[in-house]
């Protein structure tokens, strides 16, 4: 080994010797710079061992022209090897070999052989084989960010060219991409051509599920690749999948714009269709747009618009846009129709930080009442069952200082999908000033009566709609709008009774503003009628109130002992006596002559949107209870220092009220409310009751006889509710507590979970977004007593005995379920069960299959009005997401 050292050593020194002689006749030019592992950088003049070569092959050369021109290097190459590194004056060439490493600025090479050639500043790295003949050590090339792992390669250091030979690239941008090629021509830094390559997003490099065959093509790392004919294998197998050119986005940025393919489909009443297809917009960093669009034979069709936007510590937000025009059957036919729909969503939220004191914030799910029962598509299935439709538009400003002041302006509109009702606010305008203590300092602390007077200012505005949804935006909606100003002052103290007693003491003003009032006439035989006229004009009336209320906190704690697993139970009881005053206004009331000939009192208020100003004196006291359960039980964890709390009962509620003025039926039903969760919080338990104190008669009519004077109980229950929601995982059984993601239905409008089923749109790379996030990188072999799953339950219990009918309104058990069964089944459920009406509701059952890089997935409705079934298989990767097969067999339903 000495003895090689010296003969490279020897050989160095005759080349340096030689390069000054050479040197000191001819004019100084660029020296090569090579430097060796622990050498000195050695400085060689290229030009003068640099001779004419011409390049007479074809297919091994980077260049066909003749070097004529000398050429020098930019920077020093650094090199080693494992085994030996050679140098040979004749050939004027240096050989690296096993586990061979150069260095030359932002290049970085390693190959079992590497030989540099110092003439052409070339350099050429490849395989060697080991012990066995098997080649080992595959050459790595690293541009930069760029990484190819050929057989061969052969680089020129002066012109960046590069001749590369069964290259792997990987291009890592969000998804991996695996690009490969028999022969790879580098033009530059950012251009490369490709012959007989393959592309593919298996994870299995050696041995892909599939991969699309380029005969050609132009590869710009990071950006884009685009190919003439181009087909797809499977398993080594052709396909004729096939195109005559091709391209193939890859750039790291942002999405980038593209066709999206439609899914076909074939229902009886309506033809061939093709849905969900159209074209994607990458339009900046900021938004995006999507225009989609649904055609059947019969003529039905649809279209719809999407734009998401977002900018970092300001907003973010969600615009969609939906129509159908829906034709069933054939025109002509008895049972054909016509009808158009809409839809409507906008979701925004602002960031905190952005403004302090402004706030803008929009939640919009606004169209036809009929939609989502009407609807085509299959994104709103699942949505079929929404009763209300809601919407929100909403500005809140804050000005800052002493008092503060916030204002706020809300536009709502709310939809009942059954009757078609549509209730609407445009606007309503609220305003209020912060609490003002005129008695205490504004940085010091409050004691006493005096101090503790407040009063505060509150107004609000409102211009109230209520109109069905075929008159939206006619004149006639505007026809019954009420327009109404309400203006409240309360004044109030509170101060502490014998220490124990928390007492509270006030009075309210309020003034109500009205642009329309009314006129009851008296009765008219010729009309049969006593009329109502509706007057303009500005009109108001004015009422105030006195209240107090007293209230204490009582604690009672039963010890069991420390030793004991239940160390303690705590009951809070917080009992309440409230008193309020509220004189008669009658001055705002008149008179007129009914059918009967009865003299009526009337307000011409009445209508209005903030009541009407009472005719009769009300002195009531109410009585309320409140209670709460705790526990305090030994901790599982024996390095706890402190027993845990445990909430037995979140609350347990009473309250009713006496009205002291009231000639008959003086007290008010007792209402009763709880709630409490149980199992670490996975079920919530909510329930209420209304327990009335009086008998009716046989009619239904409450009557001022107690019911126990009547033959019945102290109470009669004339309503009760429960419900009882439950959500659970496999997790929760083991050591990682962490909850999976809610299925989310909100983007075509329904619910946050999959009660009702999923809305999934196989196509769209966003409705797998969530579970390609929650995989691991586990090896995926078959569970043993492992079986990821989740389950969810709603149960509801309406009780009703309002008129002694004592029925059950409502009992009905809601379920979803997804179970893994190994790491690629996956099955799922969603149903429930009407215990009245004695049959399953909406069912919907899932199955999906992972292959790897396929994905399989077959949702199907049983049963219903609404039976149907999808079948999607395609490539997982959204870059080549188009690559897929649908099938679906949609319901065929009359409305």
């Amino acid at each position: 080994m000495r003895a090689k050292k010296r003969h490279i050593l020897l050989a160095l020194s005759s080349l340096f010797i030689s390069s000054i002689l050479y040197a000191q006749e001819r004019p100084k030019v660029q020296p090569l710079n090579i430097k060796a592992e622990g050498q000195d950088t050695l400085q060689i003049y290229a030009k003068d061992v640099l001779t004419t070569v011409t390049d007479t092959t074809v297919t091994d050369t980077i260049t066909k022209d003749t070097v004529k021109k000398p050429s020098y290097l930019q920077g020093i190459i650094d090199y080693k090897a494992k085994d030996y590194m050679r140098m040979s004056r004749k050939e004027n060439k240096i050989y690296l070999y096993n586990e061979a490493e150069i260095y030359y600025q932002q290049y970085e090479l390693k190959a079992g052989i590497i030989v540099i050639d110092y003439t052409t500043n070339e350099v050429y790295a490849g395989r060697i084989k080991d012990s066995t003949g098997e080649y080992t050590q595959t050459p790595y090339f690293k541009q930069g960010n760029n990484i190819i792992e050929p057989d061969s390669i052969r680089f020129n250091f002066d012109t960046k060219k590069a001749l590369i030979f069964n290259s792997r690239s990987e291009q890592s941008i969000g998804e991996t991409m695996n690009v490969f090629a028999e022969t790879v021509k580098k033009e530059n830094d950012s251009v490369y051509f490709l012959k007989e390559g393959k592309l593919t997003t298996s994870e299995d490099v050696d041995n892909p599920d599939y991969f699309i065959r380029i005969r050609k093509g132009k590869f710009v790392p990071n950006k884009k690749i685009i190919a003439g004919f181009s087909n797809m294998y499977i398993a080594d197998v052709p396909t004729p999948i096939a195109v005559p050119f091709a391209y193939f986005p890859m750039s790291r940025d942002r999405r980038n714009s593209g066709i999206i393919m439609p899914t076909p489909g074939q229902t009886n009443r309506r033809g061939y269709s093709l849905q969900n297809g159209g074209y994607y917009f990458a339009i900046s960093d900021y938004f995006d747009l999507a225009l989609l669009g649904d055609y059947y034979t019969n003529g039905s069709y649809g279209f719809r618009t999407e734009t998401n936007y977002a900018k970092r510590y300001k907003f973010r937000g969600a615009l969609r846009f939906r129509y159908e025009n829906n034709v069933t059957s054939q025109r002509g036919f008895p049972d054909y129709s016509q009808s158009t729909i809409y839809n409507i969503q906008w979701n925004h939220s602002q960031d905190a930080k952005a403004s302090p004191n402004s706030r803008l914030s929009a939640s919009v799910n606004f169209g036809s009442s009929k939609f989502y029962q009407s609807s085509l598509n299959q994104l709103n299935t699942p949505n079929f069952l929404n009763n209300t439709l809601q919407s929100s538009i909403s500005y809140n400003k804050t000005f800052p200082g002493y008092p503060m002041v916030n204002l706020n302006s809300t536009v709502s509109i709310q939809q009942n999908t059954r009757d078609q009702s549509v209730n609407l606010t445009l606007p309503t305008f609220q305003g209020s000033m912060e609490r003002i203590y005129p008695f205490a300092k504004r940085d010091g602390s409050k004691k006493g009566i005096f101090q503790n007077i407040n009063f505060q200012y509150n107004f609000r505005a409102e211009n109230r709609i209520r109109t069905r949804d075929t008159l939206l935006f006619k004149k006639e909606m505007f026809e019954d709008a009420k327009i109404g100003f309400q203006h409240t002052i309360p004044l109030t103290t509170n101060f502490k009774l014998f220490k124990f007693f928390s007492t509270s003491v006030g009075t309210n003003y309020n003034e109500v503003w009205q642009l329309k009032t009314i006129k009851r006439n008296d009765y008219d035989p010729v009309l049969d009628e006593a009329t109502i006229d509706t007057l303009s004009g500005f009109q108001r009336y004015g009422t105030y109130n006195l209240n107090a209320s007293v209230g204490t906190t009582l604690y009672g704690t039963f010890n069991f002992g420390e030793d004991k697993k239940i160390q303690a139970i705590r009951h809070t009881v917080r009992p309440s006596v409230s008193y309020g005053y509220t004189p008669a206004f009658d001055q705002y009331y008149d008179e007129y002559v009914d059918e009967n000939g009865v003299q009526q009192m009337y307000t011409p208020f009445e209508g209005g949107i903030y009541g009407t100003p009472s005719l009769n004196n009300s002195n009531n006291i109410g009585l309320s209870l409140s209670n709460v359960v705790e526990a305090k039980v030994r901790d599982k964890d024996t390095t706890a220092t402190e027993p845990k709390k445990v909430m037995l009962l979140n609350n347990l509620n009473f309250s009713t009220a006496y009205n002291i003025v009231a000639d008959s039926l003086p007290w008010s039903p007792v209402r009763m409310s709880g709630g409490t969760q149980l199992f670490q919080n996975k079920m919530s338990v909510n329930f209420g009751a209304t327990l009335d104190p009086y008998a009716i008669d046989n009619t239904g009519t409450r009557i001022d006889l107690f019911n126990y004077e009547n033959g019945g109980s102290l109470f009669r229950m004339t309503s009760a509710n429960m419900n009882v929601s439950y959500s659970i995982n496999s997790k929760f059984f083991s050591s990682d507590k962490k909850d999976k993601e809610k299925t989310d239905n909100t983007r075509s409008g329904g619910r946050d979970d999959d009660l009702f089923g999923r809305a999934q749109d196989f196509s769209d790379e966003r409705t797998f977004a969530d579970e390609d996030e929650e995989e691991t990188d586990e090896p995926t072999t078959a569970y043993a007593a492992k079986l990821p799953w989740d389950l969810r339950l709603a149960y509801s219990l309406t009780y009703s005995n309002r008129n002694r009918e004592s029925e059950i309104s409502n009992n009905s058990l809601m379920f979803s379920g997804n179970v893994d069964l190994t790491p690629q089944w996956k099955v799922g459920v969603s149903s429930g069960y009407d215990f009245k009406q004695k049959g399953f509701t909406y069912t919907q059952l899932r199955f999906s299959r992972d292959l790897k890089s396929f994905r399989l997935n077959f949702n199907w409705v049983p049963f219903s009005n609404r039976a149907s079934w999808f079948f999607f298989i395609g490539i997982k990767s959204s870059m080549l997401s188009d690559l897929k097969w649908e099938k679906r067999s949609e319901p065929d339903r009359q409305l």
